[in-house]
């Protein structure tokens, strides 16, 4: 088999309605396992594997584990349909259990609440802490490859939660990996029509790492116009009404929009977020102040299409083409507001893929290892500092 038809495998923990799921899968990764808390994320994932064509092989293979990744046990759940080299299918044979340094990636986007600006950033302290269990996992498996996923506030600015930052990369280093970089990445440098930066790492196990290469951001930004032109005319009356040439003149004088975010399950229905950006949706033509019905259930025209002065308000499905996924992907479970949260806390598809393919093409490399080109042990300072607000 050519390394060009090489399947690699993933797994992934807080995997949500399957933002990161998406873009490994477009990147060449196929899914073992993918690990999510939330009900309706998990009935999202499991009608889309079920019912999407190019998902047959992750139909047929795939785990969609729903409950607490703390007590995931992959070594006694996840099997895989062929040889440990990962390289021949063997779909008519007996699937084994998954075996240490068998698996390729393991992903994650974990958690961000204990870093976020939204919480009250207890970091190490917060129960909902994740980064110990994927680091357990990454002892555990020994996979090639390890990306998580979180918000910028853990990389910005240097002092606030380095020590925590430097722990992470020491672990992973004592186990045996090449911290290839925690970069920031920008979702509008990769086709999503958003302000969205995250803070992504990628470590690569030593006897897997010939070099890596942070993906190269796209030479032209995608504008919110040009990614709801169509779904917009279709709901105002096409491309020549009045109301749609309205909102396509405001729209166009923008370019993206302000990040989605999810929100708690705790207060409240789905709006597009905080003060500052309901104005700048405002100047995009869209009304933030709450999510419209889906199309097949506007039964009032006036109302569903929102206030005619603020223009109209962003179904579930408009909000996911914001986030980068693909029109086919459905979100299910729950009402509007249940599928709107898992929109709007997911990792963007094309971001993912980007980073995904990077590592494919690390994974897949030929000739001799590289050395780390930076060993050393991070400082690891008071454990006990506290940081200040940060950005999302």
């Amino acid at each position: 088999m050519s390394t060009t038809d090489h399947k690699l495998t993933s797994i992934e923990i807080c995997a949500g309605a399957g933002g990161q799921a998406v873009g490994l899968h477009q990147a060449g990764f196929r899914h073992l396992a993918l690990v999510e808390i939330d009900k309706h994320a998990v009935e999202t994932l499991r009608h889309n594997i079920e019912n999407q064509r190019d998902w047959a092989w992750e139909k047929e293979h795939c785990l969609v584990a729903e409950g607490d990744v703390k007590k995931f046990r992959p070594l006694e759940q996840v099997r895989v349909p062929f040889g440990t080299n990962g390289e021949e299918d063997d779909l008519q044979g007996e699937a084994e259990l998954l075996k240490p340094r068998q698996l390729d990636l393991l992903a994650g986007g974990v958690p961000c609440p204990p870093f976020s600006s939204a919480g009250k950033q207890l970091g190490r302290e917060d129960e909902r802490d994740l980064f110990p269990k994927m680091l357990d996992l990454v002892d555990e498996l020994q996979p090639r490859a390890v990306m998580i996923e979180n918000v910028r506030g853990l990389l910005e600015p240097e002092r606030k939660f380095r020590y925590y930052r430097n722990h992470i990369k020491n672990r992973l280093r004592k186990s045996g990996y090449v911290i290839c970089g925690w970069r920031v990445l920008e979702a509008q440098n990769f086709g999503v029509p958003q302000l969205r930066p995250r803070a992504i790492l990628v470590a690569i196990r030593e006897d897997s790492y010939r070099g890596f290469s942070w993906p190269e951001p796209y030479s032209k930004i995608v504008t919110v116009a040009e990614k709801l032109s169509d779904s917009m005319a279709q709901r105002l009356g096409g491309k020549d009404s009045p109301r749609y040439q309205e909102w396509l003149k405001k729209a166009s004088l923008g370019t993206v929009a302000p990040t989605l975010v999810g929100g708690s399950k705790k207060h409240g229905g789905a709006d597009l977020g905080p003060t500052r950006a309901k104005k700048a949706w405002a100047a995009l033509g869209v009304d933030a102040m709450g999510v419209a019905n889906d199309e097949d259930k506007m039964v009032d025209p006036d109302r569903d299409l929102g206030n005619l002065e603020r223009g109209p308000k962003l179904t579930v499905a408009q909000a996911a083409i914001i986030q980068g996924f693909p029109e086919e992907w459905e979100f299910k479970g729950g009402g509007k507001t249940a599928r709107y949260r898992q929109v709007g806390n997911a990792f963007p598809p094309p971001v993912a893929a980007a980073v995904g393919e990077s590592i494919r093409e690390a994974l897949l490399r030929t000739g001799p290892l590289h050395e780390d080109p930076s060993p050393e042990f991070e400082p690891e300072d008071d454990p006990s500092l506290v940081a200040p607000e940060l950005p999302l």
